[in-house]
């Protein structure tokens, strides 16, 4: 969001004459145009030619401090349109775009955010319950977005009983080729706004003989929402293929594609992956939520001296700092976040991705690919060129990216990376897997942060009970020692009794006398060993920490973190 201005407002013709969109003798003649029939400049300048829309869009927006947003891929709130009378919203030239009931506010996209009669108007439609948070946008792309999404039902049970009764409200078609008449395009738009707002991670289509599933993931389970006749499938697989850039004739090999669209009033990217299977493709779209993909160090939920570990280890300015665990457990969100921490106009940070997932401000990122003859090996090499201070490799996955990402560590960098292994201790029998010399190893390493990504209780239904023995034993409580123990419950805000998710993490930081037993082949429980003496707590630790202090439950910590150990006095 572009900063509010300070001091007195920028005039749009300044600012269009500073970016080259406007050479001098074009604003004199909008502006003598303007004297003579009036209106405002901006418009006179998009109806003489001069530039598009969305180039004076995005200008408006630096001068005005207020957001502008592409309404070409904007997907609306179904909700949020219903707040605003169809007619009040076309002679203000104002799109509803999203509502949040939680913080009263309900963003809207506007032609002129400065028309303070509009802004009257709107705030008395809502009868003062919301507060209008205004988005940029072009005056016909607003226009031609209210004939759209006002003429037609956006939620997801309207669209699905519209395709099965085939009762269609003809009155309310635009134009025959508009290809928003058509419901399947609307339902696909329909459920990916859906899986938004709802804070799923994955959206699942999959194709059975006679009908087809669609599932959610949300909090790392996946949970069936819908399921349609087979004969929807054919049009709802190109849909997607279409809007993800895939061949829509190939349908016997892997494809990946990707989509970008503002939900919800914010930028949201889709991964998409198709696969064949018995019954056809099976699509599944990653949802990758910028607003929630980068999370601030400190409001990661670590303990106070893990946290302090973390960033002294980050403070390094060489070394191979690696993230582990398995698929689906937050690594490359915290990956974003240590670079976000580190972030400055101070340091070259670039990055090799497969593919990138988050656009980061300063930081140059590049997807490794398959037809650029780009792999993590050689690009790794190519970075090196780049004259950069830190450098993040999306994987270590083979000998090549391992060797190349220890031989940046070794000339000064400091490069982060991610390995999939079960624990921190876990990773340097790995990286020797892999082929990585243990001399090469010992003195190259910072650390290694194993994680795992588990339920949060929910708030509102979370029952405090008594543990039992057993529990007592895998908390490490003393006979007569009191806490405060939760359970899951259930309700109508939450899923079986759990809302959201929360990390749990193992930090190991490798010192001299690590960097001696690693140089040695030393054993695991050698490592293990060492690690405990220097006050290493294991994932299991952390785990207990956010069950006595509320955040969890026992047997949600059970699901995702072997506790025997702790039964047999083992940490």
């Amino acid at each position: 969001m572009s900063a509010p201005p300070t001091g007195k407002p920028r005039r749009i013709g300044d600012v269009l004459l500073e970016k080259g969109v406007l050479t001098p003798d074009q604003l004199r003649i909008a502006l003598t145009e303007q004297k003579e029939r009036g209106g405002q400049l901006g418009r006179i300048i998009v109806q003489l030619g001069f530039t598009t829309e969305s180039t004076l869009r995005d200008a408006l927006s630096e001068t005005l401090g207020h957001q502008s947003v592409d309404l070409s891929k904007l997907v609306v709130d179904p909700e949020a349109i219903k707040r605003i009378p169809r007619e009040l919203a076309r002679r203000y030239r104002a799109l509803p775009v999203s509502v949040d009931e939680g913080n009263h506010r309900l963003v809207v996209a506007m032609a002129d955010t400065a028309d303070v009669v509009a802004m009257d108007q709107l705030r008395a439609a809502l009868g003062g319950q919301l507060e209008i948070e205004p988005l940029l946008a072009g005056e016909n792309e607003i226009l031609a977005a209210i004939d759209q999404f006002y003429g037609y039902e956006l939620s997801v049970d309207s669209i699905l009983q519209e395709i099965e009764t085939g009762e269609v409200d003809y009155q309310n078609l635009t134009l025959d080729d508009d290809q928003y008449s058509q419901p399947l395009v609307r339902l696909v738009d329909a459920l990916l706004a859906d899986a938004v707002k709802v804070g799923a991670s994955d959206i699942h289509f999959e194709p059975e003989e006679g009908f087809v599933r669609i599932r959610y993931r949300i909090d790392g389970v996946l949970r069936q929402v819908r399921s349609l006749h087979r004969n929807y499938w054919s049009a709802i697989a190109v849909r997607l293929k279409v809007m993800s850039g895939m061949n829509i004739a190939e349908t016997r090999a892997p494809q990946d594609g990707r989509i970008s669209l503002s939900l919800l009033g914010r930028p949201v990217d889709f991964r998409v992956s198709a696969q064949p299977t018995t019954w056809g493709e099976n699509i599944v779209l990653r949802i990758l939520d910028r607003d929630k993909g980068i999370v601030a160090l400190d409001a990661m939920g670590l303990a106070d001296d893990a946290l302090q570990l973390l960033k002294l280890m980050l403070a390094r300015p060489e070394g191979l700092l690696l993230v582990t665990g398995p698929t689906g457990s937050g690594k490359t969100t915290t990956l974003y976040s240590m670079l976000n921490h580190v972030n400055s106009e101070a340091v070259n940070i670039m990055t090799l991705e497969d593919p990138v997932e988050y656009p980061m401000g300063l930081i140059r990122q590049t997807s490794v690919s398959e037809a650029a003859k780009i792999d993590f090996a050689s690009g790794i090499r190519s970075l090196l060129r780049q004259d950069p201070d830190i450098i993040l490799v999306g994987e270590i996955r083979d000998e090549p990216t391992a060797e190349m990402a220890l031989r940046a560590a070794m000339t000064g960098h400091q490069v982060l990376s991610t390995l999939h292994t079960n624990s921190a201790i876990g990773a340097i029998p790995r990286l020797f897997d892999l082929g990585v010399l243990p001399d090469v190893l010992a003195g190259n390493l910072i650390g290694i942060v194993a994680q795992r990504l588990v339920r949060r209780l929910c708030p509102h239904c979370r029952i405090e009970d008594s543990p039992s023995e057993l529990e007592r034993r895998l908390l490490g409580l003393g006979p007569d020692q009191e806490i405060r123990f939760f359970r899951a419950a259930g309700c109508s805000r939450c899923h079986q009794g759990y809302r959201g998710r929360l990390a749990i993490m193992e930090l190991l930081v490798v010192d001299p006398a690590m960097d001696e037993l690693i140089a040695q082949r030393a054993t695991r429980r050698q490592l293990l060993e060492q690690a405990l003496a220097n006050g290493f707590r294991t994932l299991a630790d952390d785990g207990i920490r956010r069950v006595l202090d509320g955040s969890t439950s026992l047997d949600e910590i059970s699901r995702v973190v072997d506790l025997t150990g702790r039964l047999q006095g083992i940490a």
